[in-house]
């Protein structure tokens, strides 16, 4: 049982770390045709260096990913902080008073959350060896 257990994380493990290169790789063709807008456009705004961000936040994710099997719940937070501030700043001629505040709204909370997670760590650190980050499949877990 023990076989069988230990080839399925394997396998499992390997489709994760596919699927990490595939997001990789699909991450650097959509930064780089953000790259290719700004040229072709010959001016660089806010939203293409907003989106640039992103871009390098998932790069991020993926390469702490791949080189540790853990991703520290920060990295998604960062992401959507960055989405959601991209957000309301392109589109915010179009959007209402009550959907401005709720996407401030929703910004702050995930703000919030980030302190929480980083106050969290300091005031109480994990058991040597667990950085309480999700672990992957190929991980062993105590």
């Amino acid at each position: 049982m023990k076989r069988v257990v230990d080839l399925s994380q394997r396998l499992i493990g390997s489709f994760e770390h596919a699927g990490l290169i595939v997001i990789a790789i699909a991450t650097v063709i959509a930064a780089t045709q953000e790259v290719m807008m700004m040229l072709h456009e010959g001016a660089v705004t806010l939203g293409h260096l907003l989106m640039l961000f992103l871009y390098m936040e998932v790069l991020s994710m993926v390469r702490h990913y791949l080189s540790t099997g853990t991703m520290p719940v920060r990295y998604p937070l960062y992401i959507g902080i960055v989405a959601l501030t991209r957000f309301l700043v392109l589109d915010v001629k179009e959007l209402e008073s009550l959907q401005v505040l709720s996407l401030a709204g929703a910004t702050l909370i995930l703000a919030l959350a980030v302190l929480v997670v980083r106050y969290g760590h300091v005031r109480f650190p994990y058991a040597s060896g667990d950085d309480g980050a999700l672990k992957s499949a190929g991980e062993k877990r105590d």
